[in-house]
């Protein structure tokens, strides 16, 4: 079984904030490639949310390339590809709100979501988050490192795909009654980015009335 397994955290509730990703390529069952990466958002503000999450800081990634820097290298690894994401449907918001952001190219690839996977394959489970699907099946992994999660998400498959006896995502989704989508790089993105909420300014338009401080 050929795929790719995504993850991606962001800064701030601006889907487009990435601020990590991990990346794995495997083929015939296997991860033959692993890419991990701190990225610097092209707004530099982070909430406390977020942080709480993952654990990253404005001051990890402030030196980091941003996104588009770090696109040439990703793009080819994805297009034509099927793409897993556990949640698939925040990890493609992700991305489509990043090349947005960028006015970067669109790869064309299909994608599916190992948490439907999940569900169907171990019905049993009362929750099929991440962190509880991979403790069910004995992955040990560090949640919400993008990396990690990428791995996880990845053996995941793996097990499914072996657990019903089939080869291919294609496959295993087809048995399951999954859908997977695509995107084509020749359709433009169809909806904008993320806008802030219209109550409060964006982070960038926040600037003190005057510049005499008191350090103490």
């Amino acid at each position: 079984m050929n795929f790719a397994a995504i993850d991606f955290e962001t800064a701030n509730r601006f889907h487009g904030s990435v601020c990590a990703l991990g990346l794995v390529i495997v083929e015939q069952g296997q991860i033959v490639k692993k890419i991990s990466k701190l990225v610097r958002p092209k707004e530099l503000f982070f909430e406390y949310y977020n942080v709480k999450i993952h654990g990253i800081t404005e001051e990890q990634v402030k030196n980091e390339l941003e996104f588009n820097e770090l696109w040439p290298e990703i793009l080819p690894l994805l297009e034509g590809r099927i793409i897993l994401a556990h949640n698939a449907s925040f990890d493609m918001s992700v991305l489509r709100n990043v090349l947005l952001q960028y006015d970067l190219p669109c790869p064309s690839f299909s994608h599916a979501c190992t948490v439907k996977i999940a569900r169907k394959t171990w019905p049993e489970l009362m929750s099929h988050r991440l962190n509880s699907v991979a403790e069910h099946l004995g992955i040990e992994f560090q949640h919400h490192d993008a990396l990690e999660d990428a791995i996880a998400c990845a053996k995941i498959a793996v097990r499914a795909c072996e657990l019903h006896k089939v080869h291919t995502v294609q496959g295993l989704a087809e048995k399951l009654q999954i859908k997977i989508s695509s995107i084509d790089s020749q359709k433009p993105l169809s909806f904008k980015p993320y806008f802030w909420n219209l109550r409060y300014p964006a982070p960038g338009d926040v600037v003190p009335d005057c510049h005499d401080f008191d350090p103490e």
